[in-house]
C-alpha cells in the first residue's frame, strides 16, 4: 500500500509539467504523455474523496455517490473528447473501459489474490445479477448497430432518436439496479464484504489513497474541496490530452481505435484498478469483484447513455451505433467474465485466463486497420 501511495504521489509532478509543456509549446507527444500520467494520481484523489465523503454520508448516500462518481474521470475525458467532435474515440473508450474492468482488473485481482490465498470466494448471486445487467447492456449496444447494418440508408436522425430512446431505458435500468442494491436487496451485497473492516465503503476507503486513519471520522468539507479541486484539474488535463491525441498517436504509431480502447481506459481507471487488486490481495474478493463489475455496469448503463444525451444537447450527436469489432470484443469479455465468476470462487489460473483474453483482444485492436472516420 505504501508503494502504491508513493507512486501516485510521484505522479503528481506531471500536473505542472504537462501544463508547462502546453504553455511552452512542447511537442504534442510530450504533452499527451505527461497529461495522461497526471490524470492517474488525480483519479486516485477523486476516488478517495468520493469514498471518504461516502463514509460520512452513510451507506445509502455513500453508495449513491460512489455509483455516480465512480467513473467520473472517464466521464470527464469522454465529455471533453465529445465536445471536440472525437465521437469514435469516445465510443472506443467506452468499450475499452468495459473490457478492461471485466478482463484486466478482475484478471489481476484473481491472479494476485489467488497466488496468496490459493482459492478465494465471493457472492455468486451478486455476480449473476451483474451478469444479467451486462447482458442487457450488450443487447442495447448491439441492436442500434444491427438496425444500421440490416437496413438500407437509415437516416442519421432516426439512428439518433433510437439511441436516445435506448439511453433512457438504460439509465432507468441503472436506477433500478441502485434501488435493488441499496434498498430492497442490500443484504445480498453486504454479506461477506465487511469481515473485520466495518462497511464496504469503510473498507474501500481504508484501501484507497491518502484516506484518513481507520477509526477517525473523515473531514467532510476537506474531502468535498479535494473532490472539486481534482475534478477541475482532471478537466484541464483531459483538455490537454484530447488536444494532442491525434498528433501523439500518429507519432507513437498507434491507431485512434487502439488508443481509445486500450490506452485511455487504462489511464482513467488506473487508481480504481490498483484499489481492486489491493483489496483482492487482502482476501476481500467480494469487494474487488464488486468494484470491477460495478464500474463496468456504470459505464454501460450510465456513462454511455449520459454521453448520448449530452452529445444530442450540445450539437455533437453521438449514437449507439458502435463498430462491430468493438461489439464482438465486449460480448466476448462479458461471456468469459460471466462464465468464470458464476460459481463465486476464483483462483490464479482463472485470473490468468482473463488476462490472456485481454492480451489477445489488445493485440487484435493493435493490428486492426484504421477504422474509417477514426483518423
Amino acid at each position: 500500500m505504501l508503494l502504491k501511495n508513493l507512486i501516485f504521489v510521484g505522479f503528481l509532478v506531471f500536473i505542472p509539467v504537462s501544463i508547462a509543456a502546453f504553455l511552452l509549446h512542447w511537442s504534442a507527444l510530450i504533452i499527451f504523455l505527461t497529461a495522461a500520467l497526471a490524470i492517474v494520481p488525480l483519479a486516485a484523489w477523486m476516488g478517495t474523496a468520493t469514498e471518504e465523503i461516502g463514509v460520512v454520508a452513510g451507506p445509502s448516500l455513500g453508495g449513491l455517490l460512489n455509483a455516480t462518481f465512480g467513473n467520473a474521470t472517464e466521464l470527464i475525458i469522454a465529455l471533453v473528447a465529445l465536445k471536440a467532435g472525437l465521437i469514435d474515440v469516445v465510443k472506443a473508450s467506452l468499450t475499452g473501459s468495459i473490457i478492461s474492468n471485466l478482463l484486466l482488473v478482475i484478471g489481476f485481482s484473481m491472479l494476485l489474490g489467488g497466488l496468496r490465498y490459493k482459492e478465494q470466494e465471493f457472492q455468486p448471486i451478486v455476480a449473476r445479477v451483474n451478469a444479467s445487467s451486462m447482458n442487457l447492456a450488450v443487447i442495447a449496444l448491439l441492436l442500434p448497430t444491427a438496425v444500421n447494418y440490416t437496413s438500407e440508408g437509415i437516416p442519421e436522425g432516426v439512428q439518433q432518436q433510437l439511441s436516445v430512446a435506448v439511453a433512457v431505458v438504460l439509465m432507468t435500468v441503472y436506477g433500478l439496479t441502485l434501488l435493488f442494491s441499496m434498498r430492497t436487496h442490500t443484504y445480498l451485497y453486504e454479506a461477506g464484504m465487511a469481515e473485520g473492516a466495518g462497511s464496504d465503503l469503510e473498507a474501500l476507503a481504508e484501501s484507497n489513497l491518502f484516506s484518513d486513519q481507520p477509526g477517525q471520522t473523515p473531514n467532510l468539507w476537506l474531502w468535498v474541496g479535494v473532490l472539486l479541486g481534482t475534478t477541475l484539474f482532471v478537466a484541464i488535463e483531459s483538455e490537454l490530452l484530447v488536444r494532442t491525441l491525434e498528433a501523439a498517436t500518429q507519432k507513437l504509431g498507434l491507431t485512434a481505435l487502439f488508443t481509445g480502447v486500450i490506452v485511455l481506459p487504462v489511464v482513467g481507471n488506473a487508481a480504481e484498478h490498483a484499489t481492486a487488486v489491493t483489496v483482492a490481495m487482502k482476501n476481500k474478493m467480494d469487494l474487488s469483484v464488486s468494484i470491477a463489475l460495478g464500474s463496468s455496469l456504470q459505464i454501460a448503463l450510465f456513462v454511455a447513455p449520459v454521453l448520448v444525451l449530452v452529445g444530442w444537447l450540445i450539437g455533437q450527436p453521438m449514437n449507439l451505433d458502435f463498430h462491430p469489432f468493438e461489439l464482438v470484443a465486449v460480448a466476448v469479455s462479458v461471456l468469459i467474465a460471466n462464465s468464470i465468476s458464476s460459481d463465486g470462487r476464483s483462483n490464479w489460473l482463472e485470473g490468468t485466463l482473463l488476462l490472456a483474453a485481454y492480451a489477445v483482444l489488445g493485440l487484435a485492436f493493435y493490428f486492426h486497420p484504421v477504422v474509417p472516420g477514426m483518423g
